[in-house]
């Protein structure tokens, strides 16, 4: 089969990979060499477009190499997206992989809030594919990410608060066209402690997320990290139409990851591929 495209894939010009003066330099050619290498036919550089010194963290809270962003006051603070060295680097991109098909992106962390602040950063209407993601949260003492917020509260009580403000972002903000990983705090949830995650605790919550972006006409993404069925069975029976794929690779070794699984579980809720391997999945037949 023709592979989809990659939609949701980082490079150095992310700040969580440790940004474009880092040990991640050189990590845009290499996954267009691994994209050509595998066969995929295209791909979004979505990177990370985060509004500095806006949530707390702990040191535990990140990865080694992200260590060094947080400040004097705990709070995680970077350079943002360099647009013109990321515009840059695209074209030298589409020069030198003629037969791979290089879109832009953005991945906009928390856009209902932070409009106005990414103007000054980027101008959207130059991107090709836009995601929403809602990385942070505020349960009244500063937002900060689910995994710190896990530690603070009960997790039922974070989880239900994240998604609840799903709908708060969707409607907030007509900045992007996909929400991305909806399952963005199950990453981090503290089976140790509390057990295994249950969807079906949350079940009521996911779908009233879910039917909110729906109603929107937004695509929901289907983040290949982790393959969940109840998503795509969950989306479709809301009402939702279309999906986009994204490995959120941020290492050249991980586009396109579980895609032949994860296209085989759309497949069977409804959804297909258009005719280019860059638009969205769109609900086909009914369940």
């Amino acid at each position: 089969m023709t592979l989809p495209a990659d939609s949701h894939v980082h490079s150095e010009w992310s700040w969580d990979t440790g940004g474009p003066h880092s040990h991640a330099v050189g990590r845009m050619r290499a996954t267009c060499a691994q994209a050509v290498r595998i066969g995929l036919p295209a791909l979004f550089f979505t990177e990370h477009l985060d509004i500095p010194d806006t949530w707390h963290a702990e040191p535990e809270d990140l990865m080694p190499h992200q260590q060094g962003f947080l400040n004097d006051a705990g709070r995680v603070d970077f350079a943002p997206l360099d647009a013109d060295g990321y515009f840059d680097a695209i074209d030298r991109m589409r020069h030198d992989f003629p037969d791979l098909r290089i879109h832009t992106g953005v991945e906009f962390g928390q856009p209902h809030l932070f409009g106005a602040q990414a103007t000054e950063i980027i101008d959207l209407s130059l991107i090709d594919r836009v995601l929403g993601s809602l990385h942070t949260l505020d349960l009244g003492g500063g937002a900060a990410e689910p995994r710190t917020l896990f530690r603070e509260h009960d997790p039922a009580v974070v989880m239900r608060a994240y998604l609840e403000q799903v709908p708060v972002m969707v409607q907030g903000s007509d900045a992007f066209e996909v929400f991305t990983h909806i399952d963005y705090a199950v990453r981090s949830w503290p089976t140790e402690a509390v057990g295994p995650f249950d969807p079906r605790v949350f079940e009521e919550e996911f779908r009233a997320a879910m039917r909110s972006i729906a109603e929107s006409g937004r695509a929901l993404e289907m983040n290949t990290r982790r393959l969940w069925s109840w998503i795509p069975q969950w989306w479709a029976e809301e009402g939702g139409a279309t999906v986009s794929i994204g490995s959120d690779a941020h290492t050249p070794d991980a586009i396109a990851a579980n895609f032949p699984e994860a296209t085989a579980m759309l497949e069977h809720f409804g959804f297909g591929p258009g005719s280019v391997a860059e638009e969205l999945w769109a609900r086909s037949r009914p369940l």
